[in-house]
Order: structure tokens, then C-alpha cells, then sequence
């Protein structure tokens, strides 16, 4: 499923539910006078659609097509359940947001059974369907370009379907790379692309040099097909910028890296007051945690580390404790492993889980070398060794390094060198797209990550 997708995806069943309400209302009380004078009906329901989207969301509903069929009725169900629930406790304690009995039982069938009815017919059934998705046809048939295919075939069909691949060599037509095969050449995209109703070509040829067919691309451009880069769909897609076949160029002229003076100084203000505002709520939290942390071995109960911030500027990182003080007195600097690491103390092991050891990073955001959303900061020992082996990795610290990020909330936790490639490729994104509302969305997945225990 596409990043933009899923928002479309959000936002149609928010409608939905909206919907359902209104219809739950309309029912029982038998007119459309009668509805609109029904108490407090527009804050109702907009209470509905954010419970109920909420309960979606960490239900973990919105990755489609994640779950199979037989799943979809316990897991719509489940959520509805809670969402329920919610609605119940907010009416009790909120008397205007109270639901009437007989409202509230026909608007939870009506958005269960809504919520099936899109999940089951639009993003399964109508897959086939002309205007569901895109007919694809891909220039080349190179690692990228397989690579693209991939990502497709794992977010079918919303993302479209793939015809099949173009190649410039006529011995490679009928060679199948990733399911759908090889399918003429470079030379038979015009026909092809008429014949076959394409609606998108992907360019992913490796090397265009003189090698691009620009006649047959202009000429299906012409007649209504779109044309689009392979690293923009592929960035589309996956949330993140490929790197293996990134050209600066791309980069240059590519929208988007946009900082705006007003909304840089609004969110670093707001951030600073916010991050005062938290250390004060959580201080008994912070006391009781630092005294588990002491009991838990001899050393400091907070924890520096030089890292590496915005404009590759150092600054010392502040963690709760969570390994034994002699933790890299013979290693030296090594990254830490996602789970069996013999330096993690047991109390650091659940502290890393629950994130509580990065609750002392909110002073990092008061004194402005850490921002809640960005780049996770890395230390100068691999930041030296990681700019030399991949390319544009100093392009993450354009923004100020984050508590959470893209690639946190989007990446297990890794230890490689490939896994540093990739989970650069999601911070090279969020570069790109950095916007408030992207910010809204990864910590919203932060804190399901932490609700459901999947700390690293």
C-alpha cells in the first residue's frame, strides 16, 4: 500500500463511519428535522470517526491488505468492540457526548458492517476493475526495476497492476523476472501500451544514455498514459528514497525539502515549551526510574553520549543507564543488538522495550539539539565509518536529529551496515516530505509501537 493510499484509505472510511452515524440517527428517530436537531450531532460525530479511526489504527487495520479474509470479521470486530467501549467511558464522563441505547447499537452495526464492505470489495474484489489501481508496464528489467515490481506485487491492487517488464535485448522477452515476465521490447512500447490499456509506464532502465526510447515515451504521453520515474514511484510506495539508484540530479530537482522559517521557529518554540511542560509531568515518573535504575548495578543513573546533530554538530545525548558500565571497555564503539546483547542489564532491557530510557532526551529538546521527530542521531565513531561506504548520508543531518523518526516507527531495530543503508533511505524521506502532519503521524505510531510492547 502506497503512503498516499493509506491516507486516501483514512480518510474514505473516516467518511464511512461519519456516515454511519448520521444514517444510526436518521433511523431511529424517523426524520431528517428530527436529526438535525438531535443534541450535540456534529460533535457526536466527530468523536465516532476519531474513536473509531483511532481504534483502527492501533488495531493495526490500516495496512492493507495485510490480513486475510478470515481475519478481517474478528479484527473489524475487535476494534469496533473497543471502540465501543471508548465511546461508552467518554459518554459517562462527558453528558453531551452521551449516545442514546438505540442510536448507539445501529450505528456500531452500520460501521461494522460498512468498514467489511470497503475492506472486502474495494480493496480485494474490484482489483481488476478499469480505474482500480494502474495498468503498469516497466521500462527494464535491472535489480531496480525488479525491485519496483516487488513493492507493487506486496501492495496489490491498490498500487496497480503489473503487465510486465520491457527490455532492450529481444533475447530477454518471455523471461520471467518477478512473476509477470519479460513482454517485448523496448521498441514495442507504443503497441504494447495500446493494446494492453496501459495507464502508467515506470522508466527503470539503469543506464539511459542515448538508450531511452523518447519518441514512443512522448508519443503514449500524448495519448493520455502517465510517465513516471521509477525512484518517485518507488519512493511513493515504500516511504523512503532508493538508494541504489539515486542520481543527484533527482535529488536537485525533485519537489519537496522545503524549510520554511516560520514553521521551523513555530515547531522549535512549540517543542521547547512542550518539552518543559512534559519534564515537569513526568518528574515523579523520572524519580522512580532513576531509583529502579541505581538498584539495578554500580553506575550513573543517566547516561552521555556524544552523537552527532544537525549540521553534523556534536552534542551529548542524555539515556537513562541500560547496560553495565563496562559495556564497550574492550569492543570499543559497537552497535547495540535488537535482543541477546549480554550489555543490557534486565532493567535496561524493559526500559528499551517501554522507551522509558529516552525520557531524559526531553531536556535535549529543551535546549534545542534534539527535536521530537527527525533522524535518530548516530555516534561520530559510525557516522565517520557510514559516509564513506554509503552515498548522501550526510544529507540526514539537514534537520535536527529526533527522539523518534520515519525510520524508527517504518524499520526494526539493526545492527548492519545494510541495515544503516536502509533505514537511511526512510530518513532521506522524511527529509524530503518533514511537515507537521507528518510529524503527528510518526508519533502516533511511536506510541502504538510503545503500547504494544515492540521496543527494541
Amino acid at each position: 500500500m502506497t503512503v498516499r493510499t493509506r491516507e486516501l484509505g483514512v480518510v474514505c472510511e473516516a467518511f464511512l463511519v461519519l456516515l454511519s452515524f448520521l444514517s444510526a440517527v436518521l433511523l431511529r428517530l424517523g426524520d431528517l428535522e428530527s436529526t438535525l436537531e438531535y443534541p450535540n450531532l456534529l460533535p457526536k460525530a466527530l468523536v465516532c470517526v476519531v474513536v473509531v479511526s483511532l481504534s483502527l489504527y492501533y488495531g493495526e487495520l490500516y495496512d492493507y491488505p495485510a490480513h486475510r479474509r478470515s481475519e478481517l470479521f474478528l479484527r473489524v470486530g475487535q476494534c469496533m468492540m473497543f471502540a465501543g467501549v471508548t465511546l461508552a467511558v467518554l459518554g459517562f464522563l462527558v453528558r453531551g457526548l452521551t449516545i442514546g441505547r438505540g442510536i448507539f447499537v445501529v450505528f456500531m452495526l452500520l460501521a461494522w458492517s460498512a468498514l467489511l464492505v470497503w475492506r472486502l470489495l474495494v480493496l480485494w474484489n474490484w482489483s481488476g476493475l478499469a480505474g482500480i489501481g494502474d495498468a503498469v508496464l516497466i521500462l527494464g528489467t535491472g535489480p531496480f526495476a525488479q525491485k519496483v515490481a516487488r513493492e507493487m506485487l506486496k501492495r496489490s491492487p491498490m498500487s496497480g497492476r503489473v503487465l510486465g517488464f520491457l527490455s532492450e535485448y529481444e533475447h530477454e522477452v518471455g523471461r520471467v523476472l518477478v512473476n509477470p515476465s519479460v513482454i517485448g521490447t523496448l521498441a514495442d512500447l507504443p503497441a504494447l501500451a495500446d493494446g494492453l490499456d496501459a495507464t502508467l509506464i515506470v522508466v527503470a532502465q539503469e543506464d539511459r544514455r542515448n538508450r531511452l526510447p523518447v519518441d514512443a515515451l512522448l508519443r503514449c504521453r500524448m495519448e493520455g498514459v502517465r510517465v513516471v520515474d521509477a525512484t518517485t514511484l518507488f519512493e511513493g510506495l515504500s516511504g523512503r528514497i532508493p538508494l541504489g539508484d539515486l542520481r543527484p540530479s533527482w535529488l536537485i530537482f525533485s519537489a519537496g525539502f522545503k524549510r520554511p522559517r516560520v514553521m521551523t521557529s513555530v515547531k522549535r518554540v512549540g517543542e521547547a515549551v512542550l518539552s518543559a511542560a512534559l519534564l515537569l509531568l513526568t518528574a515523579p515518573l523520572f524519580l522512580l526510574v532513576a531509583l529502579v535504575v541505581q538498584q539495578s548495578g554500580p553506575g550513573p543513573v543517566l547516561y552521555r553520549q556524544t552523537r552527532v546533530g544537525k549540521g553534523g554538530r556534536h552534542f551529548d545525548l542524555l539515556k537513562f543507564r541500560t547496560m553495565r558500565v563496562d559495556a564497550e571497555a574492550v569492543s570499543g564503539p559497537v552497535w547495540a543488538s535488537s535482543e541477546g546483547d549480554s550489555r543490557i542489564t534486565q532493567v535496561g532491557r524493559f526500559l528499551r522495550r517501554t522507551r522509558l530510557d529516552e525520557l531524559p532526551q526531553l531536556w535535549n529538546v529543551v535546549t534545542g539539539s534534539m527535536s521530537f521527530v527527525g533522524p535518530r542521531p548516530e555516534r561520530p565513531h559510525f557516522v565517520e565509518k557510514l559516509r564513506k561506504v554509503i552515498p548522501y548520508y550526510d544529507e540526514r543531518h539537514g534537520v535536527r536529529p529526533g527522539i523518534t523518526g520515519w525510520a524508527q516507527v517504518r524499520f526494526p531495530y539493526g545492527s548492519t551496515l545494510e541495515d544503516a543503508e536502509e533505514k537511511l533511505e526512510y530518513d532521506l524521506y522524511y527529509v524530503k516530505h518533514m511537515s507537521f502532519l507528518l510529524d503527528v503521524a510518526i508519533l502516533l505510531e511511536t506510541a502504538k509501537v510503545v503500547l504494544l510492547a515492540r521496543g527494541r
